[in-house]
């Protein structure tokens, strides 16, 4: 298997879903900004690199925020939701993600 596939293998398991919310909306419409959910080893380049080999689109910018799980009680027990990381991509002029799909 040759460097580019494994390269693009990597990439592909980067981005883990789309934060579609009201903000997440909001941030689209107004600012061209789309939130993902991303593996937590992932760095602002690899997620420039996987939103723009995924969607074919250019990103101008990339925003990471890593985001503390919440702790929740569990009838007795006290457990926690794992921590995660988000990252806020905002794309070039002319560009545009539909995750609809219509």
């Amino acid at each position: 298997m040759s460097s580019v596939q494994s390269k693009q293998e990597k990439l592909m398991r980067i981005l883990l879903e789309p934060r579609v919310t009201e903000k997440s909306t909001m941030l689209a419409d107004k600012n061209r900004q789309y939130v993902f959910r991303v593996e937590k080893s992932a760095t602002k380049p690899d997620i420039k690199q996987a939103v723009e080999l995924m969607f074919e689109v250019e990103v101008e910018s990339v925003q990471v925020c890593n985001v503390k799980g919440k702790v929740k009680a569990f009838q007795q027990t006290v457990g926690r939701r794992s921590d995660w990381k988000k990252a806020y991509v905002k794309l070039k002029p002319g560009f545009d993600i539909d995750f609809v799909g219509a």
